[in-house]
């Protein structure tokens, strides 16, 4: 019987993409992963129990041979209290000591961990941040990314006179507040780079959530970039866009570290210019987060199939990219700057021709799966062949979640629980981020007398609507003469529409059919 692998695993919150991915990507393989249980994990504003995360934790770490950590989840109960805690720096800094402390008891342990800078949205919305931010957010932005600039000697006149009709207007005890939480994280992210450097932690990442090129995060993004570059820490110390992803991309890692491997990937666009893009919610051209989501996971990139283990079907942005909603309408720069049917015909020609594993990675959109993409899929019968997929939220939470499942599948092959976290892609990425979300979002959850960011509880008629919606649109979308996909439970996490939460199994026509990689 082959060995089995016991990681212990701290979620950076509750939500179905934090807390159920990487678990469902573990299954099937020799590595069991251990997470705590649910009730500790807090919800959406209200943090986990922290003290019981580290007693649970510390207990887990007993007879692990690796560990996968949102420090976040640790130090501030998640991702969302971190940005509303009212917590001094000394308390973060008791909470990290705990961290030196296992790894004296328990020297075996490979210890993995994550945490963000704070982000700072564009938009006055108070739904992820505090209170304050639904009158202020917008203007909390504008002041740090102007004033930004002004350092830099970019800004314009109009940004100038812009800043001083915001100080005028802000709030001081707001920004303080503000400001004065930043601080504090920052620390903490300072702290956390000692531990890097004393070997507790033995690799790290520093995921940027909804980044820009200027403003409060990009400032504090400089700082633990200087203390990196300080601790000579370039090599141990990843910082790049995405978050949510990021438990999948550790355990990965975690992976292919303890089974030797190191995966080879030959990356091929949808556009010539798709590498050159920034896609929303990000600070970079994309071809350069796509090298660090393949690095970090324990990769690295070829430039060739004929070198690869692996070949990444991607399709970008033809120009500039637009949200998955919006692509009922014709643009230029999809139709023309980009070829989607070459990109579907090679991937064709090596599953046919049995030559390469093949993933795709939808990312040509923003928050939901390319329809005509997906079509084409169908048509050539790859959906259930491929060896990931994926198109949620940002680029780089499809990039991280696509490059997991791929690399997990040249481990492992095309075992049920590959095809079921498929079918959960289809299901999730296409059907409802790129189809039902938009359409119940903007009227249907309206009429039944609710708003798409407070429905009637996790399982309510909104969840009954969306799910009776999600198996018509699996029905014409994505179930072929392979095989159909069957959802076994629908809920609204954080009782909005932003996400949904789904447990689905992929029931083959042919049951039989080999694994095969």
């Amino acid at each position: 019987m082959p060995k089995q692998f016991k990681l212990t695993f701290v979620p950076l919150d509750e939500r179905p993409c934090n807390y159920e991915f990487p678990y469902l990507l573990a299954q099937g393989t020799e590595f069991t992963l251990e997470r705590p249980p649910l009730e500790l994990m807090g919800l959406k504003k209200r943090p986990g129990d922290v003290e019981q995360l580290w007693t649970w934790f510390e207990e887990n770490c007993v007879g692990a041979d690796g560990a996968v950590v949102a420090l976040d989840t640790l130090l501030y109960g998640g991702i969302i209290p971190s940005r509303l805690h009212q917590l001094q720096l000394d308390e973060l800094t008791a909470r990290l000591e705990r961290l030196r402390g296992i790894k004296q008891r328990y020297p075996q342990l490979t210890l993995y961990a994550f945490q963000l800078i704070m982000r700072c949205p564009q938009y006055s919305l108070s739904d992820e941040e505090p209170d304050y931010y639904a009158d202020w957010g917008r203007e909390i932005f504008r002041k740090g990314f102007i004033s930004h600039r002004l350092e830099l000697g970019m800004a314009t006149e109009e940004e100038i006179r812009e800043l001083a009709d915001i100080d005028k207007r802000l709030p001081t005890e707001v920004l303080e507040d503000y400001l004065g939480r930043r601080a504090i994280n920052i620390e903490a992210n300072k702290q956390v780079l000692s531990l890097v450097k004393e070997g507790v932690i033995e690799f790290m990442i520093v995921p940027q959530d909804d980044s820009a090129p200027y403003g409060h995060t990009a400032k504090d993004q400089e700082k633990v970039r200087s203390s990196i570059t300080v601790l000579d820490l370039e090599l141990k110390v990843y910082m790049y866009p995405g978050a949510d992803e990021v438990g999948c991309v550790l355990l990965t890692r975690m992976m292919n570290k303890t089974c030797g491997k190191m995966p080879l990937v030959y990356p091929r666009l949808s556009s010539v210019q798709g590498a050159f893009v920034t896609p929303l919610f990000e600070d970079r051209f994309f071809y350069e987060t796509l090298k660090y989501q393949i690095l970090a996971a324990g990769g690295l990139i070829v430039p060739s199939a004929t070198e690869a283990d692996l070949v990444l079907l991607i399709s970008t942005p033809g120009e500039t990219m637009a949200e998955a909603v919006s692509q009922q309408h014709s643009f230029y720069s999809y139709d023309v700057y980009r070829n989607l049917m070459e990109l579907v015909e090679y991937g064709h020609f090596l599953l046919m021709s049995k030559e390469k594993p093949v993933a795709v990675a939808d990312v040509g959109y923003a928050n939901g799966g390319d329809q005509k993409l997906v079509k084409m899929l169908r048509q050539k019968d790859m959906l259930f062949d491929l060896a990931g997929y994926a198109a949620w939220n940002t680029s780089s939470n499809s990039l991280g979640t696509v490059i997991s499942q791929a690399m997990i599948y040249l481990l492992y092959g095309r075992t049920p629980s590959h095809l079921d976290f498929l079918a959960l892609r289809y299901a999730e990425d296409v059907c409802y981020c790129s189809v039902v979300r938009g359409e119940l979002s903007n009227g249907p959850v309206q009429e039944m007398g609710y708003g798409k960011y407070m429905l009637d509880g996790s399982r309510g008629r909104v969840a009954a609507r969306v799910e009776e919606r999600l198996r018509q649109e699996l029905a014409v979308r994505i179930n072929s003469a392979a095989g159909s996909i069957q959802i076994t439970d629908c809920y609204m996490p954080w009782n909005r529409m932003f996400e949904v939460g789904l447990s689905v199994r992929f029931v083959p026509s042919n049951p039989g059919k080999e694994n095969r990689i």
